[in-house]
């Protein structure tokens, strides 16, 4: 089973690098961009073949190691 995480920032904590994205961004011509917000996306192939328990143990990893909970927040898609 392959999982697939997404990961990125809580509304209101301050994104430097989707500033300075949206900062060359604007400097290359593509002014139509309002905001832009950076994250992480990682895959992970899983022996699980019980999906909920597939996804309890993701849920688990990144509570524990993948994403900073305080100030990240992080969705899960299992294939």
């Amino acid at each position: 089973m392959k999982a697939r995480v997404h990961i990125t920032l809580k509304p209101g904590v301050l994104d430097p690098q989707g500033k300075a994205i949206h900062h060359a961004l604007d400097s290359l011509g593509f002014s139509g961009v309002d905001d832009v917000r950076q994250g992480k996306y990682i895959e992970l192939d899983l022996q699980e073949t019980d999906r909920e328990k597939a996804r309890a143990d993701v849920e688990d990893m990144c509570r524990k190691l993948l994403a900073n909970t305080v100030i990240e927040r992080f969705s899960i898609d299992l294939d």
